[in-house]
């Protein structure tokens, strides 16, 4: 059963991965990141210019990590941060639902639980698990 118990992790990593990727996309191409820094500068968010690109960044290439499985825990943990930020500078005073033009911070909350999720879980096709076994074995002294 241990098996199964990986697919419905590596869906959900498939799915963040997905979800972070598109974001990162948004502010890459979509809206541009002279938009994106804009933003950023009317939320009075710090460095707006370097946290915009930071934050792009940190959601293109860790949404593929996610989806790959390597370095889980730390990018579960940076994209934990972003979605921190995320609530503070852009969602509190929307209040708590998500739903019509103001976007409450219940979704970014969503996201950190299924970050929490599969961050320190590992699971199937996840690179870090096939490295940490791998390493596990180099480790074991031969009989």
């Amino acid at each position: 059963m241990a098996g199964f118990s990986s697919v419905p992790q590596f869906l959900a990593r498939l799915i963040l991965g997905i979800i972070f990727i598109a974001h990162g996309w948004q502010k890459l191409h979509t809206n541009g990141m002279d938009a994106t820094k804009a933003f950023f500068k009317g939320l009075d968010v710090p460095f707006p210019e370097f946290t915009a690109y930071a934050v792009t960044w940190l959601e293109l290439v860790g949404g593929i990590l996610l989806i790959i499985g390597l370095l889980l825990p730390l990018v579960s943990v940076l994209l934990i941060i972003d979605m921190i930020g995320a609530i503070y500078y852009v969602h509190w005073d929307n209040g708590f639902w998500a739903g019509g033009d103001k976007v409450g911070w219940e979704w970014p909350l969503a996201l950190i639980a299924g970050l929490l999720a599969v961050g320190f879980s590992g699971g199937l096709g996840a690179a870090d698990t096939h490295l940490w076994a791998r390493r596990r074995r180099r480790r074991e002294p031969v009989a």
